[in-house]
């Protein structure tokens, strides 16, 4: 098995500017676009666990678009072959009155209708 495969790196590291381009326009038709439709389908976010594609276009369907834009500290993209990859992260956000620091996980996997986020998570640092 081939770790950390260039070409493979590359392509997703190219999707996820797609998907935080989304995640920070609020453009939920390529947010959902981007998770597998399977029923398995899961995130956990700072206040919500979601499970089944349902569950999670409600969710983005009834997210706030206030305040979405974020600082990305630390992205590290690690692939297991031609057909999965992890990728976390580090973010900051601003607040009125704070920094917001976080951390988000996704499972990727080469699906036959493409890449696909099977699995992710959200959440927030306490503050210092």
């Amino acid at each position: 098995m081939i770790i950390n495969d260039p070409v493979v790196v590359a392509e997703l590291r190219a999707l996820y500017l797609r998907y935080e381009e989304a995640l920070v326009s609020n453009d939920v038709d390529t947010l959902m676009a981007m998770f597998w439709t399977g029923p398995e389908v899961m995130r956990f976010g700072v206040t919500e666990n979601l499970y089944g594609p349902e569950e999670l276009a409600a969710f983005r369907k009834g997210r706030s678009a206030a305040n979405l834009v974020r600082t990305i500290t630390r992205l590290d993209v690690v692939s297991f072959g031609h057909d999965l990859a992890s990728i976390t992260l580090e973010f900051e956000r601003s607040s009125a009155s704070d920094t917001v620091r976080g951390r988000q996980s996704q499972v990727w996997v080469r699906l036959p209708e493409g890449w696909r986020i099977v699995s992710a998570h959200v959440s927030l640092l306490p503050s210092s």
